[in-house]
């Protein structure tokens, strides 16, 4: 699998005029080794592919790594690029402009001497955009733990209990079941609360006759779940059921023509048309769902400033919302993967407008 992905890499280095690239960023790294280790390098030339570790690693990095050369790194990795190129015959290589700063720029190219660095962008995210068989199966599994978990947290709500309390049932659950850490720090908004789009668990009390919104996700096997479901503790009034349909029809609505060869944009539309149909447009600030895999936010978007074509393989969130200030706010969330003619859902927790005694 990881060799099909340096090949691919390789391909790419060709198209910008490049014999090599030198990979820092943490989570490319795995996705073209498989070495799960938190420290190394990579570097593919044309025809060799090697990756730079510490003492620490090199047994693990031996076992995971299949195909490449492994190399234990000078205290000052540079040094040890610059002798494998120099080796090779190489004047040009390419860096990571995103995740390398000014700083650790000038120290690498003092260490690479008459190396030139050149700089390149998302290279390797531009591959990570298509899921393989072997990614969609782990994040079928991570989807599949998140629903299970909210499964789960239903029993715990109750008023008096904290959102703080209630982040940390999931998160034990979660990591209970095999996940190594959340996707994220997971949202807990209850009440007035729950109009922060991004309301992180805080100490305050589930109280009555309010809604609940729930937005976590499980890291599992290098891959991130999201999801979001906003219920209702107590009674609610007829406001409440009433933003929560128009936000259920938005993100139906998307789910169920969102395709490939569309852009961001139009996906995005497909909900913010039918909000502002409503009237709370403003009331929807962000974007309608993004990318996931490694990282939970990814490229492409469903946003009105994107205008990436969507293709198959890509995975996406759907999350439109309606946050109300002083009242509270609803956001419904499903991860997909595009098909040929479409998308396929990988959460299924339950979306009816759940009332909890």
């Amino acid at each position: 699998m990881t060799q099909a992905r340096v090949a691919k890499l390789r391909q790419s280095l060709a198209e910008l005029g490049l014999e090599a690239i030198v990979l820092t960023n943490s989570h490319n790294r795995r996705y073209i080794t498989g070495f799960t280790g938190s420290s190394g390098y990579v570097l593919v030339t044309a025809d060799r592919a090697f990756l730079l570790t510490d003492f620490r690693y090199m047994t693990q990095a031996a076992e995971q790594a299949a195909g490449f050369e492994i190399v234990e790194h000078n205290a000052k990795v540079m040094l040890t690029v610059r002798e494998l190129l120099s080796d090779l015959g190489i004047s040009r290589v390419g860096f990571e402009q995103n995740d390398v700063t000014f700083g650790t720029y000038v120290a690498y190219k003092s260490d690479l001497g008459s190396i030139e660095l050149v700089p390149t962008e998302q290279v390797v995210e531009r591959l990570r955009m298509y899921k393989d068989a072997e990614e969609l199966r782990i994040m079928r599994e991570a989807a599949k733990l998140a629903d299970d978990t909210f499964a789960y947290i239903l029993t715990k709500l109750k008023p008096g209990v904290s959102e703080r309390a209630i982040a940390l049932e999931m998160e034990m659950y979660m990591r209970s079941h095999g996940a190594t850490s959340s996707s994220f720090d997971t949202i807990v908004a209850s009440g007035e609360r729950s109009a922060l789009p991004h309301g992180v668990a805080s100490d305050r009390l589930l109280g009555s006759n309010e809604y609940v919104k729930l937005d976590f996700g499980a890291y599992y096997q290098g891959y991130c779940s999201d999801l979001t479901r906003t219920v209702c503790l107590g009674e609610p009034t007829d406001k409440h059921k009433d933003i929560y349909k128009i936000v259920l029809e938005a993100q139906m609505n998307v789910l169920e023509n969102l395709k490939p060869g569309m852009t961001g944009r139009e996906g995005d539309a497909l909900a913010r048309d039918i909000i502002r149909k409503y009237g709370y447009g403003d009331h929807f600030g962000h974007g309608t769902g993004h990318s996931l895999g490694m990282q939970v936010h990814e490229a492409p978007r469903l946003s009105p400033s994107c205008d990436t074509v969507l293709e198959p393989g890509m995975t996406m969130t759907v999350e439109p919302g309606i946050y109300l200030p002083g009242f509270g706010g609803v956001r419904i969330e499903d991860d997909v993967v595009l098909t040929e003619s479409g998308n396929e859902r990988l959460t299924f927790a339950t979306k009816e407008f759940l009332v909890l005694g």
